[in-house]
């Protein structure tokens, strides 16, 4: 009982932090409306809160390797909150991609941390983790509902109200951390714990570049499937609840994903069922790219689904994979490959500039094939070993 109430209040604050991960691109229609600005300009926001991201976070992952920094989890999440908080205050596009860049900094503080915590809180358990993870799909659904609602019945300058749900993630954290920081205090001088094992440095990489290539095709449809709606279902009145509808199937389909993938590795190893899941994604993107009318919604959840089957499990094979740098593990396949999909943004902002948005999202269709015959690579990792800890 104790392992589920942590995993639920660690999922729910990971849902309040990567709130703000889909916030930036529910905002990018708002910003395309008030502003005028175009699709390569847009999209340059959501590169903002990756790029530093990208950067920071095996950073933060390598810190976390050497030292604990559990109280880095409700400062991050408030950092998350503040910076797009801030994002639509003033009419300066420096300024807002100063405030996106403060958020994906918290965001990058907050994953290799919080994975770490949401593994010894879990035990390990490839279902927990997938709890964990389903809190992040939760929120990135969740963020354009909150955006709609805060900023779609006024401007840009209500957008303080999105701190909430920040605040709320970093008191939900605190009651976890004061219990393992209990059960740390309380383990006596030896015991057990796992064996480090040998790292699989060759095995880490294919499975990071298997990420980035799965992380392109989410931020490329995240940052466009709004405004790609609205042009294929013209029908729908007004066009925005169209957006918002394809936004939020996007992110709630990977909800499902998240728990689909945890059960499914209970019965078959990781390996096969992410790269059986990003087999699925390849006609999932087809559909959405070339499918045209309310059928198109269907193949956006499918999308989602597909793409978040792996997602927890590639968490779990990265940390296997670098048993010795479970930080640094995370960091990358949680924070650093995921926020490398948003360089590839502007790219696909200039090419729908020159021709269409449907020319500059049809090349993701062969991405997740990619990832998959990456995938079909990969060992999969033995559990570790039990190894009896000396006293010190």
């Amino acid at each position: 009982m104790r392992r589920r109430a942590s995993i639920s209040l660690l999922a729910a604050g990971h849902a309040c932090v990567d709130v703000y991960q889909g916030a930036v691109a529910a905002l990018v229609p708002y910003f395309v409306s008030e502003r005028a600005y175009g699709y390569a300009v847009a999209s340059g926001i959501v590169l903002a809160a990756s790029l530093l991201s990208s950067v920071a976070q095996p950073v933060f992952g390598a810190l976390t390797d050497r030292w604990a920094m559990p109280w880095l989890l409700p400062v991050s999440t408030v950092t998350s909150g503040v910076g797009i908080a801030l994002s639509g205050l003033g009419g300066s596009y420096g300024l807002t991609l100063v405030f996106v860049a403060v958020s994906g900094i918290g965001v990058a503080a907050y994953h290799p941390e919080s994975a770490r915590v949401a593994r010894l809180a879990s035990g390990g358990s490839h279902t927990a983790m997938s709890w964990f993870s389903l809190g992040g799909n939760v929120g990135f659904a969740l963020a354009p509902l909150l955006v709609a609602v805060s900023v779609g019945h006024g401007s840009l300058r209500w957008t303080p109200v999105l701190v909430l749900p920040a605040l709320a993630g970093a008191a939900l954290c605190v009651p976890v951390l004061r219990m393992l920081a209990r059960e740390e205090a309380a383990k006596p001088a030896a015991g057990t714990s796992a064996a480090p094992g040998t790292d699989d440095l060759a095995s880490f990489l294919r499975l990071s570049l298997a990420v980035v290539l799965r992380s392109v095709v989410f931020t490329g449809l995240s940052t466009f499937i709004a405004l790609y709606a609205q042009q294929r279902v013209p029908h729908v009145p007004g066009g925005a609840p169209a957006g918002t509808l394809a936004l939020f199937l996007l992110f709630l389909g990977g909800a499902v994903g998240s728990l689909l993938g945890g059960a499914l590795a209970s019965r078959y190893d990781r390996v096969r069922v992410s790269a059986g899941a990003y087999l699925v994604t390849v006609a999932a993107v087809a559909g959405v790219v070339c499918v045209p009318g309310p059928v198109m919604f269907l193949f956006v959840a499918l999308t989602s689904a597909g793409l978040y089957v792996p997602f927890s499990l590639q968490v779990t094979l990265g940390q296997d994979y670098l048993p010795s740098r479970i930080g640094t593990a995370s960091g990358v396949t949680l924070g650093l490959t995921v926020s490398i999909g948003g360089l590839a943004s502007p790219l696909l902002g200039r090419l729908a500039d020159a021709t269409s948005l449907r020319t500059a999202l049809t090349p993701l269709i062969a991405l997740p094939l990619l990832s998959c015959l990456l995938l079909r690579t990969l060992p999969e990792p033995a559990a570790p070993q039990r190894t009896v800890r000396p006293g010190r």
